[in-house]
């Protein structure tokens, strides 16, 4: 049996381990997929690493990080390098996948951290920047060379940030204060006309993914749920977890419609299968700015 029928039986939205608990460290975050449909999160075993898990699950040790870094998000470039929010030495790091050879992409001392980042259909990042002890934060952008730009200050406790399909729309969200928001983001990637999305009334916020679609996939630390959203901010359904307190999400699957939820709590990674591809699998496939249809085939 193939492993597409297989995938097409499963339900959608139900939740079941993919790795076995406690493998990753409870500090396990920033999941995502190449183009072989390999996964990556952050601490593997200890801290310190980046663990790789085959489409089989398996797990190893893909790197360890140079001079006490501690990743955070992942993000893969158009060209298929992996870049890493560092968020203890204030960095984004870059790993050349063939020869694992890491090195320094962008480098801003007065961050409080790079937490989570998102990437550009023109491998432009945005970085959230929490500051837990104040609950506020910042809002970065990094270019292509690497030059560093100060967004938005004066935030809450910035966290999951994603962008649309369309390339048009910046999401980011405030742990804190249970909020999202939205910018246009503008050929030149500047962002204007912020609005409120929505404002949750408990619970935690943390990583974010978008659909092809549009719909926006939210982490629920404490909750244990991924909720959906639609790009209005409507509710369209709320997947339960095993675990409570997810950290972040990405895509990934033979097709695109398999996502993977990291677990701090219990040191893992669950995964659960939806109706419409992730943008960041789209991504991996080279296929930027391209709508690939629903592959469903039951």
């Amino acid at each position: 049996m193939k492993e597409s029928d297989n995938i097409s039986r499963e339900p959608y939205y139900r939740s079941r381990d993919f790795t076995a608990e406690h493998g990753f460290t409870s500090g396990i975050e920033g999941p995502a997929t190449d183009a072989q449909g390999n996964l990556y999160a952050v601490n593997f075993a200890s801290e310190h690493t980046i663990g790789r898990v085959t489409p089989e699950g398996e797990c190893s040790v893909f790197v360890e990080l140079p001079n006490g870094s501690i990743g955070n998000g992942i993000r893969f470039t158009s060209k298929g390098e992996m870049l890493i929010a560092d968020y203890t030495n204030h960095n984004i790091l870059q790993v050349d996948m063939q020869t694992r050879q890491i090195s320094v992409f962008a480098h801003e001392p007065s961050m409080s951290q790079p937490n989570d980042i998102c990437i550009t259909p023109d491998d432009v990042v945005f970085a959230s920047d929490p500051d837990w002890q104040t609950a506020t934060g910042r809002l970065w952008r990094i270019d292509r060379d690497g030059v560093v730009t100060l967004m938005e200050a004066d935030m809450g406790t910035t966290n999951g940030i994603e962008v649309t399909p369309d390339g048009k729309t910046l999401y980011v969200n405030e742990s804190v204060q249970r909020r999202i928001y939205k910018y246009e983001l503008t050929p030149d990637h500047k962002l204007l006309h912020k609005k409120l999305v929505i404002e949750f009334p408990d619970y935690g916020l943390d990583g974010m993914r978008c659909d092809l679609d549009g719909n926006l996939y939210v982490t629920r630390w404490g909750k244990g749920t991924v909720v959906k959203l639609s790009p209005e901010g409507a509710v369209i359904a709320e997947i339960e977890l095993i675990g409570k307190n997810c950290t972040n999400l990405t895509f990934g699957g033979i097709d695109g419609r398999t996502c993977y939820v990291t677990v701090a709590d219990r040191g893992n990674i669950e995964t659960f299968r939806v109706e419409t591809p992730g943008r960041c699998w789209l991504a991996t496939q080279g296929r930027w700015g391209r709508r690939k249809g629903n592959t469903d085939t039951r």
